[in-house]
C-alpha cells in the first residue's frame, strides 16, 4: 500500500497549500506539515519551498512526487489486475494520438475485442508527450504514438507514415501531382496546433529548408482532426495531416490529398509499452491486426 506520507505529498502537490491539502485528506494542517517533514528527512532534500499560502515544488520535489505518482498508479493497477484475474476479466488501459484517432485504431481496436471476449479497454487520447509519460509511470498499458521520446519504453513500430495536402475536391490544385511550398503560400492553411506532433514536424520541415511557418497564411488552428477535414471540404482552406487520418476520405473522394515538393514528412508509428509489460501475445496481436488491416486497404 502506498506510503500515507507520500499519498499526503501528492494531494499537497495537487493543491499547493497545506491547509486545502488538509482539509481533502481530512487531517490537520500540522499533521500534514509533519508529514512533509518525515518525507524531507527521510529522503535527506527539502521537497516544498514554502511561501504565503503556496507551496512550489523543488526540482528533487519534482523527482519524488513522479515516483510517488508512478508507485499510486502501480498500486491501483495491481488491485484492478487481481480484481480482474478472480473474475476471469482484463481491462487495458490504451492512450492514442489525435491522428491515431482518425486512422486504423477503431478497426484495430474492434477486431481485438471480437477475439477477446474477457478484455475491455479504457482509450485515452492525448499529445504524444503526455501519453509515454503515463506509460512510462503505469497510468497505461500502451499507447499508439508517433515519437520515440525516451529509451526507458518498449517501442514496437507498426507502420510508416507521411504527411500530405489535404485539398476540397474543387481545389485547383487537385489535377496535380504534387503542391509546391509557393502554392501553398497562396492558399489559407488550417493547421493542427503548434503543441501536436503533425505541426512540430510540419514546422521542422520547413526550417531545414529555411522556410518559417509565418511565410504562410494560417487562417485557423485546431486539434480536433474530423474539425479541420469538415472545413477544408466547405473549402475555407487547406491543411496538413497525416496520411493515415484522410486516405478514407480520399478513396470515398471526400477529400484529395497530394505530396508536398522538397519536404521530408515521413512520420512512424508505434506501440509503446513499459519493459515489464505482461501482455506481450496482445502487442503482437495488435501489430500484425493493424498489418491486415493496412494491407487490406492498400489493395
Amino acid at each position: 500500500m502506498l506510503d500515507q506520507k507520500l499519498q499526503t505529498l501528492i494531494v499537497v502537490a495537487e493543491e499547493r497549500n497545506f491547509t486545502r491539502a488538509a482539509e481533502k485528506l481530512n487531517l490537520t494542517q500540522p499533521a500534514v506539515s509533519h508529514q512533509i517533514k518525515e518525507l524531507e528527512i527521510e529522503f535527506g532534500t527539502q521537497i516544498f519551498i514554502r511561501r504565503k499560502g503556496d507551496v512550489i515544488l523543488t526540482p528533487s520535489g519534482e523527482l519524488i512526487l513522479g515516483y510517488a505518482k508512478r508507485w499510486q498508479a502501480m498500486e491501483q493497477k495491481l488491485r484492478q489486475e487481481i480484481k480482474d484475474f478472480e473474475q476471469r476479466k482484463v481491462n487495458l488501459k490504451v492512450g492514442i494520438t489525435h491522428t491515431a484517432e482518425s486512422n486504423l485504431t477503431t478497426e484495430i481496436v474492434s477486431q481485438f475485442l471480437n477475439n477477446h471476449k474477457e478484455i475491455s479497454i479504457t482509450m485515452i487520447t492525448d499529445k504524444t508527450a503526455k501519453l509515454i509519460e503515463m506509460v512510462e509511470n503505469y497510468q497505461l498499458d500502451f499507447a499508439i504514438v508517433d515519437q520515440r521520446i525516451n529509451n526507458k519504453l518498449n517501442y514496437h513500430q507498426l507502420d510508416t507514415d507521411y504527411l500530405v495536402c489535404v485539398l476540397n475536391n474543387d481545389s485547383p490544385l487537385v489535377n496535380k501531382q504534387i503542391v509546391t511550398l509557393e502554392e501553398l503560400k497562396k492558399e489559407r492553411l488550417i493547421l493542427r496546433l503548434p503543441s501536436s506532433s503533425t505541426r512540430i514536424q510540419f514546422d521542422a520541415s520547413l526550417e531545414t529548408i529555411g522556410e518559417s511557418i509565418t511565410n504562410f497564411n494560417v487562417v485557423l488552428e485546431a486539434d480536433n482532426i474530423a474539425t479541420i477535414k469538415e472545413l477544408v471540404r466547405k473549402n475555407i482552406g487547406v491543411s496538413i495531416l497525416a496520411k493515415s487520418a484522410c486516405i478514407n476520405d480520399a478513396r470515398r473522394n471526400k477529400l484529395t490529398i497530394l505530396p508536398i515538393e522538397n519536404l521530408s514528412l515521413v512520420r512512424k508509428t508505434y506501440l509503446v509499452y513499459p519493459k515489464d509489460f505482461f501482455y506481450h501475445d496482445y502487442i503482437h496481436e495488435l501489430s500484425k491486426i493493424y498489418r491486415q488491416i493496412s494491407q487490406e486497404r492498400e489493395e
